[in-house]
């Protein structure tokens, strides 16, 4: 028999909120069977689990939700590997671009703000040697 998972035992694992493992549920993600009293109790599979922990993965990259699950997707239907490949090296092009425009913006700002820094410093001095000579 495989083994299944609840909605504790996953989010324990993996260190997730129920609300966040409902949520993923919501975005497709993952696809849980139902189970007891009007269909209430959650049953994640080995391959539920494997999907979120690609999820996370993703996640972790800086992908958004929905880039992963296509991405995720084709891994489950047989199409050809090498098509999946090329969709995920767009993917992680693309999020490259944007992270290293991000980086360009914030090196920016941190030149801008030692500049600051350096002109407050020279002001404080200033007002400290008036103050110096004035006693």
């Amino acid at each position: 028999m495989a083994t299944t998972f609840s909605i504790s035992d996953l989010a324990r694992e993996f260190d997730l909120t129920t609300r966040a493992m409902r949520f993923y549920e919501d975005m497709g993600l993952l696809a849980p069977q139902r189970s007891g009293p009007a269909g209430r109790t959650r049953v994640y599979s080995g391959r539920d689990r494997t999907r979120l922990k690609l999820t996370l993965r993703a996640k972790r990259l800086g992908l958004s939700l929905i880039d992963a699950k296509e991405i995720i997707d084709m891994y489950d239907s047989p199409r050809d590997t090498g098509a999946q490949l090329e969709k995920f090296l767009a993917v992680l092009a693309e999020h490259q671009k944007q992270l290293e425009a991000q980086m360009t913006d914030l090196q920016a700002n941190l030149d801008e703000l030692k500049v600051h820094q350096r002109e407050a410093r020279a002001l404080l001095s200033k007002s400290k040697d008036k103050l110096l000579k004035s006693d």
